[in-house]
């Protein structure tokens, strides 16, 4: 029996409480509150290799080797629609069609022999490698074979540039292959993510590189075929490796037992493959770097100390060879001074090795060396001085004319920037010096015509505003704004 205190201030009164219950209560107040064991806290490795953790997103083996095995295999339909899927790859480089080299790579069952020959290497699976290094071959062999067939039929002989972007391979094509084939192993061994393997495709690109190399042997360009063989051969040797790196990691059993020592030697071979792959590679992605750097020091250097007022730079050139830089300009001369101290600037750019020749238009003889250059605009040869004087005012007048359609392009790079800023939804400009002719009348008129391609609609206020801009910016009177949106 308890009393019970109201808060009331009332008498107390007096309740009837089982003891069982009073018990229980005073069980759970009595009890000091349970701390967390600290051997039971996660750490923080853990939490990340819990969340990380592939393993329990594992299809069964049988499963994943029956699905890559079936991928390996090709006869019948998977054979046509390898072929199809060339024909349509080479008519998207052809046509220089990124579009339609995608939809090709979507088709292209490729991947299939490629992912096998690296599971088969995982898993010491001695049949399946047989199998998938004949498919292999047949598949690579058709494509080529396919891909010059259609490139020797094809009027269209001219290396687009989704040729030539397959025909200098770097280390980025590895990284993009190792990235690839990891997640397409990963795609094909997991639950559910089937999705993945168009994404792996596409990113992989084995399609282009062989049909590049059919244009190659097609046209006789041992260059073309090398450079975009030795690509699709960086593609598969990295997606292999990465798919036999994968099915190790992921603990998928091996067919047999392999002893330590032949393990080794396995791994060595593995090894050494990708080592040999990626050397050329590396080789030309430094060259590529150098090149860049190179480029872009000059471009700094004439930027700052070339460009003056009335002084417009037509077209330049350096020799890494011969360590030369020519710049052909126009409109006022550049002092010797000048020269001198351009020359003596070099080396603030890491261009100390390199000698400055300026060809200036209004001197005879730079304008013979800059009509060589510039593939003879005028010959200049055994003419008699009159001649040549006729020759140097018909060229001074003809650079004019051209300093006025160069200057747009060059302007429309140098304004970019400011254009993202002053116009966000923008994705590229292009400027240009036209006349606009009337068919009814003998009037000519000519006008700066911009070109701004947008990622929107511009409302009626922002498009007015960017026009009054682009006058300011371009400093001209007769503008004419065409805003595209895409």
């Amino acid at each position: 029996m308890r009393y019970i205190y109201p808060f009331n201030g009332s008498p107390p009164q007096k309740i009837v409480i089982p003891n069982t219950i009073i018990s229980q209560i005073h069980i759970i107040f009595a009890q000091k509150p349970k701390r967390m064991n600290p051997n039971n806290n996660q750490t923080l490795w853990q939490l990340v290799k819990r969340y990380f953790n592939v393993m329990p997103d594992k299809a069964t083996e049988e499963n994943v080797i029956a699905q890559i095995t079936e991928g390996v295999a090709f006869q019948g339909a998977p054979l046509w629609i390898l072929i199809l899927a060339i024909f349509v790859a080479s008519l998207g480089l052809n046509v220089n069609s990124t579009a339609v080299i995608i939809g090709a790579m979507l088709i292209s069952p490729l991947m299939g022999p490629i992912i096998g020959i690296g599971l088969a290497i995982g898993t010491a699976d001695l049949n399946l490698f047989r199998k998938a290094i004949i498919n292999y071959l047949i598949t690579t062999i058709l494509s080529v074979v396919t891909a010059t067939v259609y490139f020797l039929l094809s009027p269209i002989t001219e290396a687009q540039s989704e040729i030539l972007a397959r025909t200098s391979p770097t280390l980025y094509d590895v990284l993009i292959a190792l990235c690839g084939g990891a997640a397409g192993i990963l795609a094909v061994a997991t639950k559910g993510k089937n999705n993945v393997i168009p994404g792996v495709a596409i990113a992989t690109a084995l399609m282009p590189p062989l049909c590049t190399a059919g244009y190659g042997l097609a046209m006789g360009n041992t260059s073309y075929f090398l450079g975009a063989f030795y690509l699709y051969f960086i593609n598969t040797v990295f997606i292999a490796f990465t798919t036999c790196v994968g099915v190790r990691l992921m603990h998928f059993h091996r067919k047999k037992m392999v002893n330590q020592e032949k393990l080794k030697r396995v791994n060595f071979y593995i090894a050494s493959i990708v080592i040999i792959t990626m050397i050329p590679a590396g080789y030309m992605t430094w060259q590529i770097i150098k090149q860049s750097v190179i480029e872009n020091n000059v471009e700094n250097f004439l930027r700052n100390e070339i460009k003056d007022n009335g002084t417009y730079i037509l077209s330049h050139t350096f020799d890494k060879e011969n360590k030369t830089l020519d710049v052909i300009t126009i409109g006022n001369s550049i002092s010797n001074s000048d020269v001198k101290k351009a020359q003596e600037a070099l080396s603030d750019y890491q261009l100390a090795d390199y000698r400055l020749r300026i060809i200036q238009g209004a001197n005879a003889d730079s304008l013979m060396a800059m009509q060589q250059k510039k593939r003879g605009l005028v010959a200049v040869g055994e003419e008699t001085s009159s001649d040549l004087k006729e020759q140097v005012y018909q060229n001074d007048a003809l650079q004019k004319q051209l300093a006025a359609y160069t200057r747009y392009p060059e302007l429309a790079k140098e304004m970019k920037q400011e254009l993202k800023a002053i116009c966000p939804e923008a994705k590229s400009i292009a400027l240009s010096h036209t006349s606009e002719v009337f068919v009814d009348t003998a009037l000519t008129r000519k006008y700066v015509l911009a070109v701004v391609k947008t990622s929107k609609t511009l409302p009626a206020n922002d498009k007015q505003q960017l026009y009054k801009w682009l006058k300011v910016r371009i400093k001209t009177d007769h503008l004419q704004l065409v805003v595209l949106p895409q």
